[in-house]
């Protein structure tokens, strides 16, 4: 008891002293246990025929059938390559633009004009997707979006961007890479801001240009927080943004528009599949889970600190 009580001590006196960080966590830990760890008990409904009726508790178990259901569903497949698909061309396009983004914006020197461009690139984040997708519509139109104005202009016909698969996709990922690229440029310009501005001075002394300094101090600098993003990013291989998607497909584009969130809420919401949509979310929160796994390894050995 009394070596119970010696251990004890020292931990309430280090909680006494940093009380008001504790409290300032709290509302984050009461808020992540809530809504985050007690809902995972719902996972059994995956294995389960699920009955509104009867409840998680009284629904019978059926074992790897919901699982098997789904997996002989050959739509499933499709859904799976769009947005595997998709998740990919972001990846490649939309990870190094936001990092070549960040680059420029750093080296703009002149304060009015970076806070000018600054801005343009952070308010596409704060603006929803309800009027994200309003104004991409109004953009893209055919009738009278100034895109397809310049387009016609030019000599060449107008194109139906939002109702054909040829070009969906292409609007997805780059409108994807518009709304986003704001976090991604302040996540990097503040690991920018970091760097010792006498390794810059050094370097000017020595004759490097912006370019050679930019390869050989800001990149490196800035690589354990390229890691970190990229890991998050690999981690949402098979999730996609289903606001995005949702208001902006049409039933012309599902072959190449349809993706894995919005076929989860036909089957789970509108059709009162939930065990399917259980099993659906299970499966590819274990991929993510892994995919998180295999990058931080890989990066770790790159000599680059992961998450964890």
């Amino acid at each position: 008891m009394k070596t119970f009580t010696t251990r004890l001590n020292p931990t309430l006196a280090h909680v006494r002293k940093h009380l008001f960080i504790y409290l300032l966590v709290l509302p984050g830990f009461v808020y992540t246990f809530v809504f985050h760890y007690i809902p995972i008990y719902g996972i059994t409904i995956a294995f389960k025929k699920f009955r509104m009726s009867k409840g998680i508790l009284g629904s019978p178990w059926v074992g790897f059938d919901n699982f098997i259901v789904l997996l002989q569903d050959k739509y499933f497949y499709k859904v799976l390559w769009n947005t595997v698909l998709l998740n990919v061309y972001g990846l490649v396009f939309g990870f190094t633009f936001i990092i070549f983004l960040a680059l420029m914006l750093n080296e703009i020197k002149i304060m009015a004009l970076k806070r000018l461009f600054q801005t343009f690139v952070y308010l596409p984040n704060f603006i929803s997707w309800v009027v994200f997708a309003g104004l991409i519509s109004i953009f893209l139109s055919p009738a009278e979006g100034p895109v397809n104005f310049i387009i016609s202009k030019l000599g060449f016909e107008k194109i139906y961007f939002l109702t054909n698969n040829d070009w969906f996709r292409t609007v997805l990922v780059s409108t994807g890479i518009v709304k986003t690229a704001g976090f991604g440029t302040i996540v990097y310009l503040a690991s920018m801001a970091g760097i010792n501005p006498e390794l810059y001075e050094s370097a000017m002394v020595d004759g490097a240009n912006r370019l050679r300094m930019m390869w050989h101090i800001t990149l490196p600098r800035i690589r354990p927080t390229i890691a970190v993003m990229l890991i998050l990013q690999v981690a949402n291989m098979f999730n996609s943004n289903f606001e995005q998607v949702y208001n902006l497909y049409n039933p012309l584009v599902m072959d190449s528009g349809d993706v894995l969130s919005t076929y989860l809420y036909r089957t789970g919401l509108l059709e009162s599949k939930f065990e399917m949509a259980t099993a659906l979310g299970l499966i590819f929160s274990l991929i993510g889970l892994v995919l998180i796994i295999v990058t931080n390894k890989i990066i770790k050995k790159m000599d680059v600190t992961g998450i964890f």
